[in-house]
């Protein structure tokens, strides 16, 4: 009788075990629920459109305070989310098991010199919400930095991952506060923080012809992004990394062009946006990303352009 307990109690143990690995395993391959603020800026849309293809159309919630368009809509779960209201904020997570939170609300760097109060509210205030909802509900938190979080003061070619950065903008600021943050509560409370630091994306000729600044494709960053949140902490040496592609100035990029558009023609006018230009990297050193999570870069200067020109035709023939 003994035995025949002791037989039914092990059979019952391991049967628990196994269904517990099971569902451990089950959650483990359960695509992530994810949160974009901020989705309607410069990448939150192609953002959701990306990581959308690859984990399903309802596992990305893209969120802004802004009306959205029927298209972004149709595409996929749509929310009003205001940063500054942490109960807001706090409700859309429990009510939709959120994983992981990409964080794109901010002011940019010349809107952000013209109302500095505002970009203080959104950038750092927003940024304190977030990341102590990302804490309180142990969420993986990717928060995207800039070459404007370097300063005048920064080596400038190359401009390593680890440097003196004194941004002048309140842009710049912010996101070195972001960065620095991050950090702090990953030491302190293992939060899972992530950064990237992306060069530019697109190019308005608002600087001088021999302006040298890093840039990459959108698609290059959406890649950086989605694999960057992918990688074991394990593999993590560091929780901000700059991810690059290639630096050219804006005499280099018409010269690339011209090949395609030999009629080409451009006039510079410079603006105070030269002198914020002035105080970035002009190359970018991504060796770190490059060696620790095999970050590699697919687009050069030639692919973007024909890119650029492809889209550019595309949006012209639907108009």
């Amino acid at each position: 009788m003994m035995l025949r307990n002791l037989v039914r109690t092990s059979v019952k143990l391991s049967f628990q075990l196994s269904l517990r690995a099971y569902s451990v395993e089950a959650i483990k391959k359960r695509p992530p629920k994810i949160l974009i603020t901020g989705g309607l800026g410069q990448l939150g849309v192609e953002c959701a459109k990306y990581l959308r293809e690859k984990y399903g159309r309802n596992q990305v919630i893209l969120s802004d305070i802004i009306k959205p368009t029927e298209e972004i809509v149709s595409d996929g779960p749509y929310m009003f989310v205001d940063i500054l209201d942490f109960k807001g904020l706090q409700k859309i997570v429990v009510d939709h098991r959120v994983d992981w939170l990409i964080h794109f609300s901010a002011l940019l760097s010349a809107i952000g010199e013209q109302n500095v109060s505002l970009a203080v509210r959104v950038n750092i205030e927003g940024m304190h919400n977030v990341i102590e909802l990302a804490k309180q509900y142990k969420l993986r938190i990717f928060v995207p930095s800039t070459i404007g979080a370097f300063g005048p003061d920064s080596p400038r070619n190359p401009t390593p991952n680890v440097t003196i950065q004194r941004p002048r903008t309140i842009y710049g600021v912010s996101k070195v506060h972001a960065e620095l943050l991050g950090e702090y509560y990953h030491y302190k409370f293992g939060l899972d923080f992530r950064c990237l630091r992306f060069p530019g994306g697109n190019y308005q000729c608002y600087l001088k012809p021999e302006t040298r600044l890093p840039m990459m494709h959108v698609r290059d960053a959406l890649r950086a992004l989605s694999e960057f949140l992918e990688v074991p902490n394990e593999k993590l040496i560091r929780r901000v990394y700059n991810v690059t592609a290639m630096s050219f100035t804006p005499e280099e990029l018409a010269d690339a062009m011209s090949k395609y558009l030999p009629e080409l023609r451009i006039s510079y006018q410079p603006d105070s946006r030269q002198d914020i230009a002035d105080s970035w990297p002009q190359v970018f050193d991504d060796s770190e990303a490059r060696r620790d999570w095999d970050w590699r870069h697919e687009l050069d200067l030639d692919d973007l352009v024909k890119l650029m020109l492809k889209e550019v035709k595309e949006k012209i023939i639907v108009k």
